[in-house]
């Protein structure tokens, strides 16, 4: 397994991030548009033989907070480790940058990615419902 790290947005990754983004959100899209939007962005892919497995992917916050903003790795990989092992070299990355928090959102129905948060030192800080009715678990960790 490979891991790569791309500042900015992954041009050279990114059909192999929007189809492994349907695949992982139910065949939701992820325009290039939101991605060249977001400042600071951080993307962290798992690569397997060539092919993206995994990915994470994040920015900076107008309050300087890191925000983990999604993540997924495909059903046939799962169970392996690879998406803690893409939280912890996030982590490393944003803390080398001197990022002090992070905040990820979670949502009850993604039970193993709550439980990875958890055992990754994030804490629950609060919850809210989101624009389309979700309810949303918010989660922080910081590394001071």
């Amino acid at each position: 397994m490979q891991f790569v790290i791309v500042e900015g947005v992954p041009y050279k990754y990114l059909a192999q991030l929007q189809e492994l983004h349907a695949h992982v959100f139910k065949g939701a899209e992820l325009p290039l548009a939101k991605l060249e939007n977001k400042k600071g962005l951080l993307c962290l892919f798992a690569m397997k033989e060539g092919e993206m497995v995994g990915f994470k992917l994040g920015y900076i916050h107008p309050d300087q907070v890191f925000y983990s903003w999604l993540g997924g790795v495909h059903e046939e990989q799962r169970g392996r480790g690879i998406a803690s092992e893409l939280m912890v070299r996030q982590h490393e990355e944003v803390q080398r940058q001197g990022i002090k928090k992070v905040r990820t959102y979670g949502r009850n129905n993604r039970k193993a990615m709550l439980i990875t948060n958890i055992k990754h030192g994030f804490e629950i800080i609060s919850t809210f419902v989101d624009a389309k009715g979700r309810h949303k678990i918010i989660f922080e960790k910081s590394f001071v």
